[in-house]
């Protein structure tokens, strides 16, 4: 096993490196724990993986396309693009890998509500999906201005049965999202099973997320294989909390000659309180139970955060991708939010693709990094999410 993949499982207690960890009340140390024993006891259960690969493949649309983008390939004129279709599951995301994942052991575990956060909404819409398919009660917890920009899925989850609680603390975006949810959390400890969307959070949240979402990676490895007989030279994807990245990378870090690349949210450029890329200007810090990269000034008070995209727009990253940060393992750059508007139309209108604004970020470094690439090279961009709920808004900024 090699450095990366062997430090890319946490210790005991939830580190990758001196990131991670579990910084919660008392009250939610127990229930963190019965959740890391249920998910290690349902890994090694063939009955559970049975069922996590059925629905996966009848309900959520499993597996996705690695599809040759030969329009944006030839108008780039460098290395071959490829996308892999996370867009064309069930509810638009790749957000419903880990709540199928996560509702199963919630199942497994004899709760009977759920709660969640949602930025973009993708989330909320999986975990509402996924709650309704069980027969669960559901709450959301969603900014209330991603709850404006993002009125579609604000609707969806409510036809889905979900109740959308809009949280009016702070800047009104994921980080007050997440606070209410664990406010949720620890009042409701003993029939609650809390479905966090990203890579994020206290252990075992990084890591079981990792692990629901890494069948992005290892499909498209395989498919790539099948495809062009060898691995890709580069993958791309964007950053948010980070799991649709993680996905991505994690089965690929230990094949030194992938590079890898995370784009995070450069919104109207790297000013304090106008971005949210974490690598770009921010510091060690604690926030929202796990110990990373967060934007936050001297005093250590979190800083606001903007993107145009809403999934994008937090102050923290994932512990493992500070992690592979710190490791020059992965490299992380920036789109700014013209970058991706400008990305988010090119794609559609060469490839009949809408993105949604989040994976808008990482066509945008697609369009700055493969002009600079040979023919003979490969990239992989994961295509995250389709961007029907992200239309309304561009529309608002771009006169077509």
């Amino acid at each position: 096993m090699s450095k990366f993949a062997k430090a890319s499982q946490p210790d005991a207690q939830g580190h990758f490196g001196p990131y991670g960890g579990r910084y919660v009340p008392e009250t939610l140390m127990h229930p963190l724990m019965e959740l890391e024993e249920e998910y290690f006891r349902a890994q090694h259960d063939p009955e559970f993986q049975r069922e996590l690969s059925y629905y996966l493949k009848e309900f959520v649309g499993r597996p996705t396309p690695l599809y040759f983008a030969e329009r944006l390939t030839r108008e780039l004129g460098g290395a071959k693009i490829y996308l892999k279709r996370e867009d064309l599951l069930h509810t638009g995301a790749h957000k419903i890998n880990n709540a199928m994942g996560q509702i199963l052991l919630a199942k497994r575990m004899g709760k009977t509500r759920i709660i969640a956060e949602t930025g973009a909404g993708q989330h909320g819409v999986a975990t509402a999906t996924v709650s309704a398919m069980f027969g669960f009660k559901c709450v959301v917890y969603m900014g209330a201005v991603d709850c404006e920009r993002q009125a579609l899925n604000v609707y969806r989850m409510k036809m889905l049965g979900a109740e959308v609680v809009p949280v009016h603390a702070g800047q009104k975006t994921l980080k007050e999202a997440v606070n209410e949810a664990m406010r949720d959390w620890v009042t409701n400890i003993r029939g609650t099973h809390y479905i966090l969307g990203t890579a994020y959070g206290s252990h075992p949240y990084p890591m079981m997320v990792r692990n629901f979402q890494r069948v992005i990676g290892d499909e498209a490895r395989a498919q790539i294989l099948q495809q062009e007989k060898r691995l890709p030279d580069l993958l791309i994807a964007c950053v948010g909390g980070g799991s649709n990245a993680i996905g991505l990378f994690y089965p690929f870090l230990e094949d030194s000659s992938v590079k890898m690349i995370g784009v995070e949210a450069g919104g109207e450029g790297i000013i304090p309180e106008k971005h949210a890329a974490r690598f770009h200007g921010g510091s060690l810090g604690v926030l929202q139970g796990t110990r990373s990269y967060i934007l936050q000034d001297e005093y250590g008070q979190i800083q606001a955060t903007h993107s145009v995209s809403a999934g994008l727009d937090y102050a923290a990253v994932g512990p493992e991708h500070a992690w592979l940060h710190d490791q020059k393992r992965v490299e992380y750059s920036y789109a700014t939010d013209t970058d991706a508007l400008m990305a988010f139309q090119r794609l559609a209108q060469l490839e009949g693709i809408i993105p949604a604004l989040e994976p808008a970020h990482a066509v945008a470094e697609v369009i700055v990094r493969v002009p600079r690439m040979s023919r003979e090279q490969i990239v992989i961009v994961n295509l995250s999410g389709r961007g029907d709920k992200d239309v309304a808004q561009v529309a608002a900024k771009i006169k077509l």
